[in-house]
């Protein structure tokens, strides 16, 4: 297990039966208040690929999207559970291994031809960065690949991304 892993399991926190009974949510506030530990995460991210956008999926990859950004001089785009962007939308639904949702991005928040990250904190099973990709699409960018601090395996969430490269920072 490489260093970086091993400092991002060691900050993770199981919260069992959230936010619904049978759930153990991964909870990364730790991580996020250890400077340590954010600056190396920020510093993997953001030394990905090089990219013109980053976009943060509401609301914890927002956390890491924005500051990966800053330090990769790529733009950051929040992507944002529906209705909560002033401006005209596209927007895509998915399930999660709890319900169901949908997601929005600015219409035009990307130039045509932009190369795109998308960061999330979890890939589950994967209905969430696979509506990130075809909104990414649809706005005429190019998604370079999708990046998550945390991936459960079990819930075969990089099935759903097949063709799309996958970062996953560590897999559980």
């Amino acid at each position: 297990m490489s260093d970086l892993s091993r400092l991002i399991l060691d900050r993770i926190r199981d919260v069992p039966d959230y936010p619904k009974p049978g759930i153990l949510f991964k909870d990364i506030t730790p991580l996020l208040s250890d400077p340590e530990a954010f600056a190396a995460v920020t510093d993997e991210l953001a030394g990905l690929h090089t990219v013109d956008k980053i976009v943060g999926i509401e609301a914890r990859g927002f956390i890491l999207a924005a500051p990966a950004a800053y330090r990769a001089r790529a733009g950051f785009v929040p992507m944002r559970k529906k209705g909560k962007l002033p401006a005209e939308t596209l927007d895509a639904s998915y399930d999660l291994e709890y319900g169901s949702a949908t997601i929005e991005v600015h219409r035009d928040a990307f130039a045509p031809g932009d190369r795109v990250l998308i960061v999330d904190d979890v890939l589950a099973t994967g209905g969430t960065a696979r509506a990130a990709v075809e909104l990414v699409r649809r706005a005429g960018a190019e998604v370079v690949a999708v990046a998550v601090l945390m991936e459960l395996a079990f819930l075969k969430g990089r099935e759903r991304l097949d063709g799309v490269g996958l970062h996953s920072l560590v897999i559980v």
